[in-house]
């Protein structure tokens, strides 16, 4: 039995250590639940039960993953900076930035602190920032995407951690390279769907692609999300905190229902062995292995089916602007680029040299 839903969570510090704190109405069974988790204790003080706050846990009551910089990070930092990264990351989480940005924003920042060395970041300027681009430039070749990743990093501890908004005025930014989305036709799309075998695996891809999800929307579904009577779906703060609702496909109704009663998920639609949310290097691996079984060798991620999920209502006709709401974009441009990838109308085109 792994549902947790009668206990309630919060975090605290006991004796310089990071708990988790858990209450809960009164109830011997509960009691007895929390009592055969290793590590588990009393705090008079506090009045709560509470264990370590590690990733096992956290993943065992369904919570979010808290991000820390890692000690092999630190130990090549300089003493001054790794205060400095200690408050960009604090920053972040105040300002509420998801477990993935700040772990990709601490990891670049870390970069431009390597190359400082025993320079402290709090007194650097204008020029330290440019000498550290040319290098990443000329020495480091990196590519566009990754150019601008650092730049964002480093932006963001002059403008929002030293708040000295003017010494990005006069850095350029490189042009990023315009890159098309990945996608799969229809054919590949039912190939991959045939060799999933797995019933959670094929429910789990299906609703990626039937409802264009992206990868962390998938696994923040929450059985309460699916409003099976209306036919649609819930997905609670996607990409950038945003609600949105989609419609759940006819076809899939049958499946998810047969998926429910096999495998009895207690609060995440997909739930991992233990409780919590499913892992997503598990989701991206099923993908991989179903894509190879398929024999399809196209370079592509499990976000290609939300890619192809886009790119197939646009070809069936469907307006973009209805395309923008169902993935959750909030500027219509970044729709836009599926016009370029749909080139089902194009291929259609006779060539004028054909009618001479």
């Amino acid at each position: 039995m792994n549902d947790f839903s009668p206990y309630t969570f919060s975090f605290n510090e006991i004796d310089s250590q990071r708990v988790i704190l858990i209450r809960f109405e009164y109830n011997t069974a509960l009691l007895k639940r929390i009592k055969e988790l290793k590590g588990s204790r009393w705090s008079a003080n506090l009045k709560a039960w509470h264990v370590p706050d590690t990733k096992e846990f956290r993943k065992l009551f369904g919570l979010p993953e808290e991000y820390s910089v890692g000690k092999s990070v630190l130990s090549k930092i300089s003493l001054p900076n790794r205060d400095e990264m200690q408050r960009l990351v604090h920053q972040l989480k105040l300002k509420g930035y998801s477990p993935n940005t700040i772990r990709a924003y601490a990891h670049e920042f870390a970069q431009y602190l390597y190359y400082l060395k025993d320079f402290n970041a709090n007194e650097c300027g204008d020029k330290e920032v440019r000498g550290y681009l040319l290098f990443c430039i000329d020495d480091l070749k990196l590519t566009e995407n990754t150019l601008h990743s650092r730049i964002n990093a480093v932006k963001f501890y002059y403008e929002k951690v030293l708040f000295q908004e003017k010494i990005f005025l006069e850095i350029p930014r490189p042009k990023k390279q315009s890159k098309l989305p990945k996608s799969l036709n229809m054919h590949e799309i039912r190939k991959i769907l045939d060799a999933t075998e797995n019933l959670k695996h094929n429910t789990m891809l299906k609703l990626c692609y039937g409802m264009g999800l992206r990868l962390s929307e998938i696994l923040n579904l929450k059985i309460s999300n699916i409003d099976s009577k209306n036919m649609r779906v819930h997905i609670e703060r996607g990409k950038g905190k945003k609600d949105r609702f989609v419609n759940l496909p006819d076809s899939i109704l049958d499946q998810l229902r047969t998926y429910y009663i096999e495998y009895k998920p207690k609060v995440y639609l997909f739930e991992g062995q233990f409780g919590g949310q499913y892992s997503s290097r598990t989701v991206q691996q099923v993908f991989k292995k179903s894509l190879k079984k398929a024999n399809i060798n196209k370079k592509v991620g499990i976000h290609s089916l939300r890619h192809s999920f886009a790119t197939h209502l646009l070809e069936n006709g469907t307006d973009i602007r209805f395309i923008q709401e169902l993935l959750g974009h909030n500027d219509i441009k970044t729709t836009f680029i599926y016009t370029h990838v749909s080139d089902k109308t194009i291929r259609k085109i006779i060539s004028p040299l054909d009618n001479l």
